[in-house]
């Protein structure tokens, strides 16, 4: 049986990033591919193979993203690259309401910056960035020329799917607050001691090298290139365009607006 132990970044840990020349001017590029698995659900077991292989021709755009993170010891930026419908040749702007948007932490100072866009409206998401408590394991690979330890969490549905929502959201509102916090999602991750910073992409962060790998429900990031820069720091963008909004107040106002939508749809339909 392998035997896991918990444990979080230690103050000494962070000082000694801080303090250490290499790793202050340490910084670099990261290319991360995300690859989602299709849920149909119920109205999938009703499909044949044929339809459900048009469906996800259809939806290709938004099952598989490439990333960039750029990162130095206590800032990052990770953004998604935007890319064209192969069936449309238009831009999906509709899968582009529930899926995040430019992302900036500073693990320094415990801040998270997350742009948001929602039927023409921006807005600026400003929070503290939620800190995952990671248990490191002894299972080791390789990650291309990289060897990566993996670590493991239970993270909160709700800290992972803030900006992320669909129609069946609505019907868990009656649901209170501590019933969703409940809900834990288990988190894998690889992690690589070689490059010394807790940075990672998207949420993730805060162990002892960057995170080249990481599975959380049916979605995986995965690193495929990395280009570090060892001489100059490189210099991070903050998303700076938006109405300022905290993520719980933010939740709230796009399900208001979703239920609007549904009633104002609802309602033609009657008429």
């Amino acid at each position: 049986m392998k035997i896991f132990k918990s444990i979080t970044v230690s103050l000494f840990f962070l000082c000694f990033l801080v303090t250490n020349t290499s790793a202050q001017k340490l910084s670099g590029k990261a290319t991360y591919i995300s690859k989602s698995k299709m849920e149909l659900g119920n109205w999938g077991a009703r499909m044949s193979e044929a339809q459900k292989k048009q469906v996800a021709n259809r939806l290709k755009n938004r099952l598989e993203k490439t990333y960039e993170l750029t990162f130095t010891t206590t800032e990052s930026s990770f953004v998604e690259e935007e890319k064209i419908d192969a069936i449309s040749g238009a831009t999906d702007s509709w899968g582009a309401y529930f899926t995040r948007g430019d992302h900036y932490k500073n693990i320094s100072n415990n801040k998270l910056v997350q742009s948001q866009e929602f039927y023409g409206k921006r807005f600026l998401i400003k929070d503290d960035l939620y800190k995952v408590n990671w248990t490191i394991g002894s299972d080791s690979k390789k990650i291309g020329d990289y060897t990566c330890y993996k670590a493991k969490a239970f993270v909160p549905y709700s800290e992972l799917n803030w900006y992320n929502f669909s129609w069946g959201d609505l019907r868990n509102n009656d649901k209170n607050e501590d019933e969703i916090e409940e809900n834990l999602v288990v988190v894998e991750a690889w992690y690589t001691p070689q490059i010394p910073m807790a940075q990672g992409p998207a949420e993730f962060w805060g162990l002892p090298g960057l995170i080249l790998e990481v599975s959380a429900q049916n979605t995986t990031l995965l690193c495929t290139e990395i280009v570090l820069n060892k001489e100059d720091k490189l210099e991070i963008d903050l998303p700076d365009n938006g109405k300022e909004i905290t993520k719980v107040d933010y939740t709230k106002t796009i399900r208001e607006k979703m239920v609007e939508m549904r009633n104002n749809r609802m309602g033609r339909r009657r008429g």
